[in-house]
């Protein structure tokens, strides 16, 4: 075992990079977060203390026509910055990928040119110390040739088998090279780690996904010999020679690598009919020998646990004794859970330590956020999830996560509002048939101790019940504020003001105050201003608004947004239109010439939440970015609703109109309305059911993985 064991924890980084193939089309998440042509992130990525960054030297982007035909001038400009800016890379070859057009996982080619690759790579950079050839080889076997999501879509189990010993072979010859021009140089290999639940009559079937999740470190081990778990399945599809000739020239790991989401373990249900609210991704009913079954989360299914991320490190930590780190940590959720999260998974590891694991580091992962990973990457509509920065602006802009990983990179104790509430996957709520909630939770008074709050000023109109609704689900304590502002402010000391109280009529009908301090919403943003407490204020975007003197203000944001809309509303045009699509009787009128500007209340509000926990100020724009038609967005509600979009009676798919927009070129910081609707028509059908009460965001966690078998 190798003895450079680090002396503490350190921290990771590592942007999202994926170059994925679906049919012809290329998926480069590098230009879509613009770090293409922004090299001064790296300086913002050492910034945060982190040692070691996950960085790519792809081959579909350095020989994406010809294999002798290589560009490095991106790599030239940024490696040698990163060594300037005193952080390490650990460079990745392949990440998600089937390689360039010239040849695929299955190609025969596919192991010998990404050695070859990676002999030009280190032979340009002979200092990198570390490599991760292909990144997580047995999740992207499965989505690319077991599940067939991505290039070369086959959905067959064979198939998949020889395009993870593909990855091992191009992992093992690549490392060879490598080492050739470095002999130092250390293999860090990723993949995620889970584990499968099921009921007992698919209980074979999970032990064999336990089985196969381990089968990428494995290999590379020389494990898989005669006796192995899985050693008679893979030679039943002709593969015993490729085995032993792994087995006989093994390239072990010096860091095993474990990437590891909430959605990581996976519960498979053969009772279908207990799930009928589940999410977009969730949808799919598969069979294993004509048996149905669901595949869900494990952590909001499963009332008897799940096996939790130091009890899988602890696993691997049996399995191999290598060095480990976390090689991704991120949860696609509201920001203070991306806060929870890391914390809790950093703390965790420094306990795992204490108890002897050589646990090296945890990594921060998809520093500039991600795009499309809801979808599996399978097509664009821009659903984007920040990570440690928010990209949407142009530029990255700081989220809550930065100085939280400083003080954890420094050594410090981090401070973030709420920090020391439970995340979402320990409270009872999070379990899809939890009763709701008899009371507010996280309601506190003016001078309660504890937590510190949020200062909510509000009315009796929809966008403070809103407000006080997000405060619940993502457990935010906060307090009401009185008649006195100024009074409120020195007794609660509150991490920033909410002014939630909706002058415009926004949501309705302008709503009389209720415990709310006197004078003008401007007033409010002018005594937060004046005592240095941040604040957020709500106000039109199509109008002149009540913005103006909250924009010149410091630490003031200030939201600008269209006509909200609520899932237990009837008199919602929204609400209206999905009924009369699902009642399937007639045509449904729809206008075919003005845009579609109605904002989802709950996603408005946990945007605003989300920015003012960043500390961001000025002015943010909430709308549809789309500009679709009423006919339009009621035609894609109807696909999303799996109802017929052709009872839509609505000509056109975009609005004849101006786009009512705030200015060309404005950026939304709502998702894109594809996401939106799959949560509006969730949340509606259960709001008609059950009522309000029984609406909570519980799809916190946007990479929902497909783990099933047999798709």
């Amino acid at each position: 075992m190798p003895s450079d064991r680090t002396s503490s924890l350190e921290l990771w980084g590592g942007y999202e990079c994926t170059v994925n193939r679906v049919g012809d089309a290329w998926f480069d998440q590098t230009p879509r977060s613009g770090h293409e042509h922004r090299i001064e992130d790296l300086a913002l990525f050492a910034g945060l203390g982190m040692r070691s960054l996950r960085y790519p030297a792809l081959w579909e982007r350095i020989a994406p026509q010809h294999p002798q035909q290589r560009d490095f001038r991106w790599t030239d400009e940024r490696l040698p910055e990163l060594a300037r800016l005193g952080v390490n890379p650990i460079l990745t070859l392949c990440h998600h990928g089937s390689g360039p057009h010239y040849t695929s996982l299955l190609d025969a080619s596919f192991a010998t040119g990404l050695a070859d690759h990676a002999a030009a790579v280190a032979q340009r950079y002979p200092w990198v110390r570390d490599w991760t050839p292909v990144n997580e080889p047995l999740t992207t076997a499965r989505f690319s040739a077991l599940y067939g999501f991505w290039y070369p879509h086959t959905q067959d189990e064979g198939k998949f088998w020889l395009a993870l010993l593909n990855e091992i072979d191009a992992t093992r010859l690549a490392m060879r090279e490598v080492r050739k021009v470095n002999p130092a140089a250390r293999l860090v290999q990723t993949d995620d780690l889970g584990y499968c639940h099921a009921t007992p009559p698919l209980q074979a079937d999970a032990d064999f996904q336990n089985e196969r999740r381990w089968m990428g470190w494995d290999l590379l081990c020389g494990k898989v010999v005669p006796g192995h778990a899985l050693w008679a399945r893979l030679c039943g599809f002709g593969l015993e020679d490729r085995l032993r000739a792994i087995a006989d020239d093994p390239c072990p790991p010096d860091i095993v690598g474990v990437n590891h989401y909430l959605s990581s373990e996976r519960l498979m249900d053969h009772r279908v009919e207990r799930y009928p609210h589940r999410s977009i991704a969730d949808r799919k009913v598969g069979k294993i020998e004509d048996l149905p079954l669901v595949d869900v989360d494990a952590i909001r299914n499963l009332r008897s646990g799940v096996v939790g991320l130091p009890n899988l490190l602890r696993q691997a930590w049996e399995r191999y004794r290598l060095p480990l780190a976390v090689t991704e940590c991120h949860n696609g959720a509201t920001r203070e859970e991306q806060v929870r999260w890391f914390v809790e998974v950093w703390r965790g590891a420094e306990r795992l330590r204490e108890e002897g694991m050589d646990l090296r580091a945890v990594t921060a992962w998809s520093l500039l956020g991600s795009y499309d990973w809801n979808r599996m990457v399978t097509r664009f509509i821009g659903h984007y999830e920040p990570g440690v920065f928010d990209v949407r602006g142009g530029q990255p802009r700081p989220t809550l996560m930065a100085p939280v990983l400083r003080d954890l990179a420094a050594g410090r104790k981090p401070d973030a509002p709420a920090l020391d509430i439970p995340g979402w996957w320990h409270r009872e709520s999070r379990f899809l048939d939890a009763p709701p909630a008899p009371g507010p939770c996280y309601e506190r008074t003016l001078d309660e101790p504890g937590e510190t709050p949020l200062l909510l000023v509000g009315d009796d109109g929809p966008l403070t019940h809103l407000a006080v609704r997000a405060c619940e689900v993502r457990g935010l304590p906060y307090v009401r504020c009185g008649d006195d502002l100024g009074a409120a402010l020195a007794r609660a000391r509150p991490w920033a003001v909410l002014d939630a109280r909706d002058r415009e009529g926004l949501a309705g009908p302008r709503r009389r105050r209720v415990g709310c301090p006197h004078g003008t919403r401007t007033s409010v943003a002018r005594q937060c201003a004046d005592a240095g407490v941040p604040c957020a204020l709500f106000t039109s975007a199509y109008g002149p608004g009540l913005a103006a003197e909250g924009l010149s203000l410091p630490g003031v944001l200030v939201a600008r947004t269209g006509p909200v809309y609520l899932p237990w509303d009837p008199s919602a045009r929204a609400v209206r239109l999905l009924e009369a699509l699902e009642s399937g009787r007639g045509p449904v009128a729809a206008d075919g010439a003005a845009h579609w500007h109605a904002v989802y209340g709950p996603d408005l509000l946990d945007g605003v939440l989300d920015l003012l926990l960043d500390g961001a100020s000025g002015g943010f724009n909430f709308f549809p970015a789309e500009g679709w038609s009423e006919a339009e967005w009621a035609r894609r509600m109807a696909v999303v609703a799996e109802c017929d979009p052709q009872r839509v009676d609505g000509p056109d798919a975009v609005a004849q109109t101006a786009p009512p927009f705030p200015a060309p070129g404005a950026v939304s910081h709502l998702p894109p309305s594809e996401t939106t609707l799959e949560r509006f028509v969730r949340e509606a059908r259960l709001a008609r059911r059950e009522g309000e009460q029984g609406v909570e965001r519980r799809q916190d966690d946007a990479r929902l993985e497909d783990a099933g078998a047999n798709r």
